[in-house]
């Protein structure tokens, strides 16, 4: 990504760079899974355990998630052992005050709500002492002002990303293709509803 960025700067000094909420989102509960990968490997050693059976509740967006779900989650974590449960505990407030602040996107934030978001966001990855947060605010402090240009635009590739990842599971389904002519219709198939029944591989 920096190389591809520092092309298009070369390129296109004009153009205003923007980083898809999509790749920090991704990026976000990346850091938590390693949290609690870490943590469980370093004081248990083996799954099994309820902070592996919570690891895809963990991920969801608290604000897609009903309260009572949230509230629960968050007890499950308390009755954790606190060398485990604390951090994996920061770790999804951490990654929940990330994707706050990316929620203000299209709403036409002002500067005194970014900046209390974002300090937010900085000041619990700083109390963690953890360093995959530590990783994680570096990386949104090198790229702040691409996301920034995000949260102001609301511009996102969300639909090619989308188009993408069925294209590539089309391909992994059939254990790739031999015929680039059905390999179009099917992604076509797979990636269009309008076109369906008057298909052509051309």
């Amino acid at each position: 990504m920096p190389a591809r960025a520092a092309a298009i700067r070369r390129v296109l000094p004009q153009a205003t760079l923007v980083v898809d909420h999509f790749h920090l989102v991704q990026l976000a509960n990346q850091t938590l899974t390693e949290v609690r990968r870490r943590v469980t490997v370093t004081h248990r050693g083996r799954k099994g355990n309820r902070e592996w059976e919570l690891r895809n509740r963990l991920t969801r967006s608290a604000a897609r998630m009903r309260g009572e779900h949230v509230d629960a989650l968050l007890d499950e974590l308390s009755n954790l052992p606190r060398v485990i449960g604390a951090p994996i505990t920061v770790a999804w407030n951490a990654k929940e005050d990330l994707l706050d602040l990316l929620a203000t996107a299209r709403t036409r934030p002002d500067r005194e709500q970014v900046r209390d978001l974002l300090y937010r966001f900085y000041r619990r990855c700083a109390d963690a002492d953890l360093p995959e947060l530590q990783r994680l605010a570096t990386t949104v402090e090198t790229w702040w002002p691409e996301i920034l240009a995000f949260l102001h635009t609301g511009i996102t590739n969300v639909g090619s990303e989308g188009t993408n990842r069925v294209i590539k599971t089309i391909a992994r389904d059939a254990y790739g293709f031999r015929n680039p002519g059905n390999q179009r219709l099917r992604t076509r198939c797979a990636t269009t509803r309008r076109a369906r029944g008057h298909l052509d591989a051309r």
